[in-house]
């Protein structure tokens, strides 16, 4: 890898009067968000489960694709797609979110993909659980964490990269991480990694390493740039940061009424109306949320579901701790201006804040949801 500018340089921040640039606008075409409506869908259909690419999309075909498990293993590995359907099966319904979630709502607002809360999706993931790959390559004792790399190539605030994550070996073990080849029953579309790809339950989605080729076992830790430079959450560029990790809680509702074309601001008429959402944590299931029709200023207890059945796509008994749960609330609407909010406390004593969390990289920005309803 080569790098034309330090390692350490950190992100850029927007001016305060500057708005959305082009670049930008040219990301945001590219990716895509949730449209908070299709939070009714227990399962995100794959077209409009939210999507962050990095780099480019590798071209790829099933039949030539392999990966290697290398390192610090007592047998190095080289699996072709055919031996990876081989192994163990295993489906687990994940909730994905993206770390710069909320990242355009920021002030100053950190320049990146301007993501406002829909970087979400729930899907089932099917693949092989990690844990036996690395036991068939025999992990050394002197081993510290698994890096995964990616076929998807670039540069980054000036450094050339493959894409590459990593996890303690602990992370890496645990039995729902996956090499995973089907998303709610169907091959991986080329966007979402196609053939193979990592799901790391419960953590952001940097961790998911898409187009997955190979897989190091390291006796010391990762130093790449996604690892150490580009997921830390700062407040000054100086600063070595927290690392971004699993997911904070949050809790979406979909908008009510109708929707002004231009604005999404929502119309709607008076009486009773069932407001519904979904709530998940990486850290945790969701033990309540909380929805206010006033700006956050009084709060009324929603009601949570049990996690349903996510195996409509014939996948057996799909592990669901780690979905999103939907919650419902009914809303007695009075004609008048209205700003509905909704929060999620998980099992950890985690609990949405009021407000926007700055950080340079505009990482985990897990604030409540607003949204502006006039009913009339």
């Amino acid at each position: 890898m080569t790098s034309v500018q330090s390692l350490s340089s950190p992100a850029r921040l927007a001016s305060p009067e500057e708005g959305i640039s082009t670049d930008e606008l040219a990301l945001a075409a590219r990716n895509h968000g949730l449209p908070l409506e299709a939070l009714r869908y227990d399962l995100t259909p794959p077209g409009l489960h939210y999507l962050l690419i990095h780099y480019d999309i590798p071209f790829a075909t099933d039949a030539e694709w392999m990966v290697t498990v290398t390192g610090s293993v007592a047998r190095s590995l080289t699996l072709d797609m055919a031996a990876i359907r081989e192994l163990p099966r295993r489906t687990v319904a994940v909730t994905m979110e993206c770390a710069g979630n909320g990242r355009a709502r920021l002030h100053p607002r950190p320049v990146s993909q301007p993501w406002m809360v829909e970087a979400v999706g729930t899907a089932n993931w099917t693949g092989t659980p990690l844990a036996g790959v690395l036991e068939a390559a025999g992990v050394t004792p002197d081993a510290v964490e698994v890096v995964f790399t990616g076929a998807d190539h670039g540069v980054e605030r000036g450094v050339e990269q493959d894409y590459q994550r990593s996890l303690s070996l602990t992370d890496a073990m645990a039995d729902d991480v996956l090499l995973c080849y089907e998303m709610n029953g169907e091959p991986l579309l080329p966007q979402h990694g196609f053939p193979l790809r990592l799901i790391v339950p419960g953590w952001y989605g940097m961790a998911h390493v898409k187009w997955l080729r190979d897989i190091t076992v390291v006796d010391t830790p990762f130093q790449g740039f996604q690892q150490v430079t580009a997921y830390r959450l700062r407040q000054e560029p100086d600063e070595v940061g927290e690392p971004v990790t699993r997911i904070f809680p949050r809790a979406l509702l979909v908008p009510p009424g109708f929707p002004d074309f231009m604005s999404r601001r929502r119309f709607a008429r008076p009486g009773p109306i069932m407001i519904e959402g979904r709530a998940w944590s990486g850290w945790g299931p969701v033990v309540s949320v909380e929805v206010s029709a006033d700006g956050g200023a009084t709060w009324a207890p929603a009601t949570i579901d049990a996690h349903s059945d996510a195996a409509a796509d014939g996948a057996a008994d799909p592990v669901r701790r780690w979905a999103w749960q939907r919650w419902t609330f009914l809303w007695d609407a009075t004609p008048g201006a209205h700003e509905l909010c909704a929060r999620a406390t998980d099992g950890t004593g985690r609990v949405q804040p009021l407000d926007d969390r700055w950080n340079r990289g505009g990482f985990a920005n897990n604030a409540v949801q607003r949204v502006p309803v006039t009913v009339e």
